[in-house]
């Protein structure tokens, strides 16, 4: 029975119990409306075989021709009922037409059949047309629940539609071979209900628990709008029962059908962090990218690749890559060609700190927007090699927006980073110059010149979380700075629809922020990793603290005091104009790049950084602070002095 039903009931079988309930339905109308088998008064005895005779095959032409041998009635569920009461519905309104006047007027029948027969007969055809199919249905799905041996018995954290969803698809996929036992929910309205026959055990809180006493094999998150705290507290929660974990795709593919119960998978780090996510209004981006020249620096990298993928689907008239490194462009731009064959792409090998070069690829290509992603972002290296980061993120960031000005280019977005806000790394302080750069520029020109700053990008190269799954898959420890490290993160698809959106929402000047929550300690995402790995921490991965490393800050900021960060359009925009530039801070930034050209001390390169961001505050112990005059010595060159 159970094989049988798994291959699937055929529908003819089900026409084979129409064929012999149907009749039986309006042989029971009369007897109920003539209270007797077959002692039924003159002349109703005559219209009886007449009126079934003229009735059975228009009901089952009426079935066919509603659907009811197309259907698999072993996943029948509410759309199925639906269609019996409007099959059945119409049927009965034939029925009671055929009966009332057709078959008098045609001389079939000498009076019209009672009132009382085609109700009963209409309400009896429903309820044998409806009762084998669920009958069908139930016994599936009481046969689907029977454990095997290779079965797991699973708790479903979430009550909720996402959650009664996943337990109908599961019971209609008894190859998915999970038992659902039970709910728990913080919804109070839910306690002590049940959700397809099965109970809500408790709160979310009681997971631990319930796991223990209900011998829970796995846990199935099905709440996909629930935020990263509550899924950080689900995984610990199951990890301190010994129970694994996994979480439902996206509301969206559950909701639009598409949900398929073996996309269950197992709960990923960025799933810890999950935020409401982002929605681009898309007539703003439009505006930048369909139809329009676009050039993307830094092309290669991680955030430079997503943005090269996301323009692309809006449909660019050409879309330029800029990148140093020719692996990186190479493996974007196969990807690209393979993705979006009708997209003209053009790689470009070049360095970003080459002015001539920037120039010429301008003049020739005349981009009307450019998404500038080319920077160096690693603290720890940048303080040992201040020059060069001075010269990537500071003199490129010129050399782009120069050539952007110089060339018509309406739209330009710089990627920052929180680590620009009161800097104590050299990485900080030049991404704040380049910041300074856009904004005079913005001022001077008056174009639609803005940056963006960043938290730290999940899943970036070198960013920390591919170094903590080396680390943990070599079997430890994890290394942290320090305890109380704590950084806001996003997501890369989020990183790149906030530049994206600031490339509409901006006017000139200003540095978006994206809404991103609280701050996340670094050590709890250390050992949330290591759960997620199956490993117990302190047990399997030791948690090492290393201690701060220079450049380092326990806390990252978003905003400057003298920012005043508002509201946009956007409800996880901020925007804000910055402060006041220093004065003379062309000069200053010219000097500086000699200086960085000439390979000045880093001493004195960290004294014009400075000057030019006085907020900065190096980490690095010894090294006095002192503010550069404007003076040049004998040789021409930038003189800084006490």
């Amino acid at each position: 029975m159970r094989d049988t039903l798994r291959t699937g009931f055929r529908n003819r079988y089900l026409l084979a119990l129409d064929l012999l309930l149907l009749p039986l339905a309006t042989y029971l109308a009369f007897v109920v409306r003539f209270e007797g088998l077959f002692d039924w008064r003159e002349p109703y005895r005559a219209v009886a075989p007449v009126y079934l005779a003229a009735t059975l095959p228009l009901k089952i032409a009426l079935l066919i021709w509603f659907g009811m041998y197309r259907r698999l009635w072993r996943f029948a569920s509410v759309s199925e009922l639906e269609g019996i009461l409007l099959a059945t519905g119409v049927s009965g309104l034939a029925c009671a037409v055929l009966g009332l006047w057709g078959l008098p007027l045609l001389g079939l029948i000498p009076v019209r059949v009672p009132l009382g027969v085609l109700v009963v007969d209409a309400l009896m055809t429903a309820g044998a047309v409806s009762l084998p199919r669920f009958v069908l249905r139930s016994v599936s799905w009481h046969l689907s629940g029977r454990p095997d041996s290779s079965s797991k018995r699973v708790l479903i954290a979430g009550a909720g539609q996402a959650g009664g969803y996943l337990v109908k698809q599961i019971k209609s996929h008894p190859e998915v071979t999970l038992i659902p036992i039970g709910f728990v929910d913080d919804d109070p309205s839910k306690q002590q209900h049940t959700l397809h026959g099965l109970p809500v055990f408790g709160r979310l809180a009681d997971t631990a628990r319930v796991c223990r006493q209900e011998a829970v094999d796995e846990v199935l998150i099905a709440m996909p709008t629930a935020p990263g705290s509550v899924v950080r507290e689900l995984v610990r929660a199951a990890a301190d029962a010994g129970v694994a974990t996994r979480t439902l795709p996206g509301i969206t593919d559950i909701l639009s059908g598409r949900f398929d119960p073996f996309a269950l998978r197992k709960v990923e780090i960025h799933d810890l962090l999950r935020r409401e996510p982002i929605r681009t209004d898309l007539k703003l981006v439009q505006g930048l990218i369909t139809e329009r020249t676009v050039l993307i620096t830094g092309a290669g990298g991680s955030i430079g690749a997503e943005l090269c993928r996301q323009v692309c689907a809006l449909e660019p008239t050409r879309l330029v890559l800029l990148g140093h490194g020719e692996n990186s462009i190479f493996s974007i731009h196969q990807e690209l060609l393979e993705r979006f064959p009708h997209i003209p792409l053009e790689p470009v090998i070049a360095d970003v700190k080459d002015a001539a070069q920037m120039q010429r690829l301008f003049e020739r290509c005349e981009p009307y927007s450019v998404f500038h992603a080319a920077a160096h972002k690693h603290v720890p290296l940048m303080e040992e090699n201040v020059s060069e980061a001075v010269l990537n993120n500071v003199l490129g960031t010129r050399n782009i927006v120069a050539a952007a000005a110089e060339n018509g280019c309406a739209h330009l977005v710089l990627i920052s980073t929180d680590k620009a806000v009161r800097p104590t790394s050299v990485m900080g302080a030049t991404k704040r110059v380049a910041e300074q750069l856009v904004q005079a520029v913005a001022e001077e020109t008056g174009r639609n010149f803005v940056a963006v700053r960043f938290g730290n990008v999940l899943g970036s190269r070198g960013s920390v979380l591919p170094t903590f799954i080396k680390q943990i898959a070599a079997g430890g420890p994890v290394t942290v700075t320090h305890p109380e490290m704590r950084r806001y993160f996003m997501t890369i698809p989020e990183a790149v629809q906030l530049v994206l959106q600031a490339g509409g929402l901006g006017r000139g000047g200003e540095v978006f922020v994206l809404d991103m929550g609280e701050p996340v300690k670094i050590a709890d995402l250390a050992a949330d990793l290591i759960r997620l790995s199956g490993k117990e921490v302190g047990r399997d991965v030791e948690i090492r603290f290393s201690g701060t490393r220079p450049g380092e800050k326990l806390y990252e900021e978003l905003f400057f005091d003298a920012e005043h960060a508002t509201p946009t359009e956007h409800p996880k925009v901020l925007k804000a104009r910055n402060a006041a530039l220093p004065v003379g801070v062309s000069s200053v930034v010219t000097d500086l790049m000699q200086a960085a050209q000439e390979g000045w001390p880093e001493a004195e390169l960290r004294k014009l950084l400075k000057r030019l961001v006085p907020d900065y505050e190096p980490s690095l112990a010894g090294i006095p602070v002192r503010h550069p005059s404007r003076s040049r010595d004998s040789g021409g060159r930038p003189r800084v002095e006490e």
